[in-house]
C-alpha cells in the first residue's frame, strides 16, 4: 500500500507517519468552515484522510474521488479498522462525475487545479457540483510577487509532472470570477516546508527536500519559485 501520502493516521494501534502533515493544512482551513450536517465532495481525496476530518467537523456524508488505485486501496484498508463511517473514496476523477449534479453542500478541490490544462473549465465544473447556496473550497499552488502573473513550467515543477499553470493570487481570483465564482475569501497563504512534506518510513520516495535547490531553498531544482499554497473559499449562488 506504499506510498502513504495523506495523514497522519492511526490504525490498529499502528502510527502511520505519512509524507504530508495533512493535519497542518486542516488546522489552517478548519476554523473557517461549518460542515455540520453537510454532504461534502472531496475532489482528489487520496486515501480519504480529509474525509475523516470532515466527519469529525460534523459532516454527515463525505464522498471522495481519486483515480489513483493505491489510495483507494488504502481507504479500503482503513475501513477494516473503522467500518460504517460515511466517508467513501471512489476510483474516479472529476471528469467521471455526472455533469451538473448540484447536490453537495460543500465541494473541496485541494491540490488539483495546477494539474488541469483548462483551469477556468475546472472551476465551471466544480460550480455545477455545488447546490445553490453551498460553498467551494479550493487549495492550490500560487505564484508570489509582482510582475509575472502566471508560471507555465516547461517540463517539471518541483519534480512533478503535469503542472500546467501556477497563477498569482490575483490571477487565480480572476479565473474564479470568469467562471462565475466572484467574492472568494482568502483563508490562508503558506509556504510549504520540509517539515510539512517529507520522506518517512511510510513514504520512502524522495520528497520536498530533494525537489528544492540545494543552495537556495527558495527555488525548486528546476529554478522555479518554491511551493506556496493558498486556500480560498467562495459561496456558490
Amino acid at each position: 500500500l506504499h506510498p502513504w501520502r495523506k495523514g497522519p493516521l492511526e490504525m490498529g494501534g499502528i502510527h502511520i507517519d505519512t509524507e504530508w502533515r495533512s493535519d497542518w493544512k486542516w488546522n489552517r482551513i478548519a476554523p473557517h468552515l461549518d460542515l455540520r450536517e453537510q454532504c461534502v465532495l472531496d475532489i482528489g481525496s487520496g486515501n480519504g484522510y480529509f474525509g475523516l476530518r470532515m466527519l469529525g467537523a460534523g459532516a454527515k456524508l463525505v464522498v471522495g474521488v481519486d483515480p489513483t488505485l493505491v489510495f483507494v486501496m488504502q481507504w479500503l484498508a482503513m475501513q477494516k479498522f473503522a467500518p460504517g463511517l460515511n466517508n467513501y473514496v471512489l476510483p474516479a476523477g472529476i471528469e467521471d462525475l455526472p455533469a451538473e449534479t448540484g447536490v453537495f453542500d460543500s465541494v473541496f478541490s485541494m491540490g488539483v487545479l495546477y494539474h488541469r490544462r483548462r483551469p477556468v473549465e475546472h472551476f465551471e465544473q466544480l460550480k455545477t457540483l455545488v447546490r445553490p447556496g453551498g460553498q467551494l473550497l479550493l487549495e492550490t499552488l500560487i505564484l508570489e510577487g509582482e510582475g509575472q502573473k502566471l508560471l507555465e513550467p516547461k517540463g517539471r515543477y518541483a519534480r512533478m509532472r503535469n503542472v500546467h499553470a501556477i497563477p498569482t493570487l490575483g490571477e487565480l481570483l480572476g479565473w474564479m470570477e470568469e467562471a462565475g465564482l466572484p467574492g472568494a475569501r482568502v483563508l490562508d497563504i503558506s509556504k510549504t516546508t520540509t517539515a510539512e512534506q517529507r520522506s518517512t518510513e511510510w513514504m520512502t520516495f524522495e520528497s520536498l527536500r530533494e525537489c528544492l535547490d540545494g543552495e537556495n531553498p527558495h527555488l525548486t531544482v528546476e529554478g522555479h519559485p518554491a511551493p506556496v499554497r493558498a486556500a480560498v473559499l467562495v459561496k456558490v449562488n
